[in-house]
């Protein structure tokens, strides 16, 4: 059964490279990942006073986030940095305090821009927020994608043949190998738990 994959894209452009290569990652590994583009550009600035009775806006993001078993986080660096409208994202999906919909959720970051760097800056500061919600972050391969512009996709927006291709087959491989992992592990080590719980009952019955 496929992967639910939540998809959180840091621009809002719709022509966002970003964008193109999140559908290329998903599209690669069709077969495994069940994959839906999560939008953002339409949240609220983040509110404390909002938690007691959220926007609808809140509740949607909030409930899809919740819905997912992996999360992934594809999105430009803006002056060195997250861009404004993931960060809210971020902060929505991790309040109320207690209640994040983050928490435990498998994920891979990559940063893609027509620069050299390949939004590094964006990358860590993302990486530097999914350490405090609880998120297990795929670690290796690091996905800083410099070069990429609309060049680098045919008409239907799919990545051209090539070396960047070719990278990003290989993430979207290890993207679903790092979710089933995680799931995976989670899974056994409960059904030790369980055993050892049978076993010591056992012994005191």
């Amino acid at each position: 059964m496929p992967y639910k994959i939540a998809i959180i894209v840091g621009s809002l452009r719709e022509g966002s490279i970003n964008r193109k290569v999140a559908r290329s990652i998903c599209g690669l590994r069709g077969d495994n990942l069940d994959c839906s583009m999560i939008e953002i550009g339409d949240l609220p600035l983040y509110n404390q006073d909002l938690d007691a009775n959220p926007p609808e806006q809140y509740v949607r993001f909030r409930k899809q986030i919740a819905e997912a078993d992996g999360i992934l986080f594809c999105s430009p660096e803006y002056n060195r940095g997250i861009p404004g409208a993931l960060k809210n994202a971020i902060d929505v999906g991790s309040r109320p305090y207690g209640q994040s919909v983050f928490d435990k959720k498998p994920a891979a970051i990559v940063t893609a821009s027509p620069g050299s760097i390949g939004g590094f800056g964006a990358n860590h500061q993302i990486r530097q927020a999914c350490v405090f919600l609880n998120m297990p972050v795929m670690q290796q391969p690091e996905a800083y994608l410099g070069h990429v512009s609309d060049d680098s996709f045919d008409d239907a927006g799919c990545l051209k043949d090539g070396p960047l291709k070719d990278l990003v087959t290989v993430l979207a491989n290890a993207f679903h190998g790092w979710v089933h992992m995680i799931h995976e592990s989670r899974r056994l080590l409960a059904e030790d738990s369980a055993h050892a719980a049978q076993a010591k009952a056992k012994e005191h019955a």
